[in-house]
């Protein structure tokens, strides 16, 4: 009895460690298949998505290396676990060792940890610094936090929007009925006006908000920032890839906390720059018409010149007297 619960106990640790190994390769799996949107989760996802920005490639690939490590580890342990258990097991006559201190076994087991997390931490440390570093930036646009709402200010170009709900996802809302996939693919996941960035660019962020707390999160980008009135926090990104990343406000700011999206746009450097320039008509003064000039007052007929021998108009002819007054 007690050796068939042993086998069983066995079997379910090896399925265990067999599952465990093979996350790594079903997360390589899951990185090779991209999804229609690089931010969109798919069924049975495992791992991160790969990066599409500097920031969020270097998460990845402290994630990736952080789980290779833990899966060497994982082998060691395990592999030492099975040895022990098959090759010194009491049927084979094995005689459990009886100590209660070995210097040797202590160092190691301190050591080795110590050493492994100063190979882990060296290269995360350098990549949390570089994610702050906003020089040589290209561009920077601010963005306010409102309740319920984003303020997008592209600096030094005189273009500024407004981002919230898109109208689709508000009726719905509204109306207390239940969405569908087919009808509203993105509910309460889109905006009426999206914020558009060049890709291949360096862009700053200048956050803060005007009236309560709030966070600007887009996980495609791989960093949060909190928007705090009266204080700036910077952040920066440069998208590899065009296409559409979805986000949301991360700090419960209130009643509509739920309904304070984000969505951004990466397009080519040409079109942004033809969106850039059709945004800024947009805020132009509407041109004045310049008045029509004036016509000339007809000019008063001039006196006419008498012939000669003939009085002139109002004149007394030779040898005649002259009109009387009146």
């Amino acid at each position: 009895m007690k050796a068939g619960r042993l086998k069983q106990g066995l079997t379910k640790q090896w399925l265990a460690g067999i599952a465990a190994m093979a996350l790594p390769v079903l997360a390589w799996a899951r990185a090779a298949t991209p999804a229609v949107e690089p931010d969109e989760p798919v069924r049975w996802q495992l791992n991160m998505t790969p990066g599409i920005t500097h920031t969020s490639q270097m998460a990845y690939d402290a994630h990736m290396f952080a789980l290779w490590v833990c899966v060497a580890i994982g082998v060691l342990v395990f592999g030492a676990m099975a040895v022990a258990m098959f090759k010194f097991r009491k049927s084979k006559g094995a005689v459990a060792a009886q100590f209660s201190h070995n210097t040797t076994a202590e160092v190691i087991w301190t050591i080795v940890p110590i050493i492994i997390l100063i190979v882990m931490v060296w290269p995360a440390t350098a990549k949390l610094i570089s994610q702050y570093d906003t020089r040589d930036s290209a561009m920077t646009v601010k963005v306010t936090g409102y309740q319920w709402l984003w303020k997008y200010e592209y600096l030094g170009e005189d273009v500024a929007i407004t981002s919230r709900l898109d109208r689709a996802s508000e009726a719905m809302r509204q109306s207390g009925r239940q969405p569908s996939l087919q009808e509203l693919p993105h509910y309460l996941r889109d905006v009426d006006n999206p914020l558009v960035l060049p890709v291949d660019t360096k862009i700053r962020f200048v956050i803060t908000a005007d009236d309560v707390i709030h966070a600007w999160w887009v996980p495609a980008l791989g960093w949060k920032q909190d928007a705090i009135p009266g204080i700036v926090n910077e952040a920066w990104t440069d998208i590899k890839k065009p296409g559409i990343y979805r986000g949301q406000c991360a700090e419960l700011c209130g009643k509509d906390h739920g309904f304070m999206p984000i969505v951004v746009k990466a397009v080519s450097k040409a079109e942004f720059r033809d969106w850039l320039a059709a945004e800024r008509a947009k805020n132009e003064p509407p041109a004045v018409a310049a008045p029509a000039p004036a016509e000339a007052a007809p000019a008063e007929a001039a006196p006419a010149e008498a012939a000669p021998g003939e009085a002139a108009p109002g004149e007394a002819a030779p040898g005649e007297a002259a009109p009387a007054a009146p």
